[in-house]
């Protein structure tokens, strides 16, 4: 038997019996990890309150073995709250549409268990943060945290450069299948033909450029978003399903 401590995002809960739960947190140390919370569904539990979605957490696992992740469930049997971002975020339905698909898009991008993600962990309680304090739109948010989560994960998409032959740019054409805008020899079918707008917006969001994506028009904020969507769904597979219900502008 062994004690394990990290600090941790709750990705997501399910029920597990009449008073347990698992719970599911992407981990600082040891990337995604799946827990159960015993008797954290009764009335008087302050521990479970602390076990919601979006919560920053100080966890303590209790495991069988000398890896946290292995034969069975580790136990989670302390916690402590670092970060309470689910109160800036679930009263607003904005706000907790593009945070549940963060969590969801995290929870995709990390499906080995056990393995450290310590840049998506990163990202995501960077992204809940600036969710949570109201700083930006919400489906802005959403989209520089769906870019960057790409991005970590091996999949950064161009705006400037040609993504096959590396041309300089600016380039008209956008293929997701290429990795983003191309040039007019390197040009694949279903390449579409964004706005310079919306390219600068995603170009913005990427690199954290907030007054220009701050300023940008609605109908090419929704235009990149499109874009952001039909990439993130190329790479993953298959998209996401909380990202149907996300608000644009």
């Amino acid at each position: 038997m062994s004690l394990f401590r990290d600090d941790g995002i709750v990705l997501r809960t399910q029920k597990l019996g009449e008073a347990d739960r698992i719970i599911t947190l992407l981990t600082r140390g040891h990337g995604r990890v799946r827990a159960v919370a015993r008797g954290v569904r009764r009335t008087k539990s302050k521990f479970g309150a602390r076990l919601e979605p979006f919560s920053h957490v100080d966890v303590q696992f209790f495991a069988r073995g000398s890896d946290l992740v292995g034969r069975g469930l580790p136990l989670c049997t302390q916690s402590e709250t670092i970060a309470a971002y689910g109160s800036g975020i679930v009263t607003d339905y904005a706000r907790y549409t593009a945070g549940t698909a963060m969590l969801e898009t995290a929870e995709r991008f990390t499906e080995n268990e056990g393995e450290p993600a310590v840049q998506q962990y990163l990202l995501l309680v960077g992204g809940l943060r600036t969710l949570a304090n109201g700083e930006h739109a919400p489906h802005l948010i959403l989209d520089a945290f769906l870019l960057r989560s790409l991005a970590v994960n091996g999949y950064a998409p161009s705006f400037a450069d040609c993504a096959k032959c590396g041309i300089h740019g600016p380039n008209r054409f956008f293929s997701v299948a290429a990795g983003g805008v191309v040039c007019g020899d390197c040009r694949v079918p279903g390449s579409v033909v964004p706005s310079a707008e919306a390219i600068g917006l995603l170009s913005a969001l990427l690199t954290g450029d907030w007054a220009t994506a701050d300023a940008c028009e609605p109908r090419h904020v929704r235009e990149g978003s499109g874009l952001v969507s039909a990439y993130l769904h190329w790479h993953l597979e298959r998209g996401l399903r909380s990202l149907r219900y996300v608000e644009k502008s």
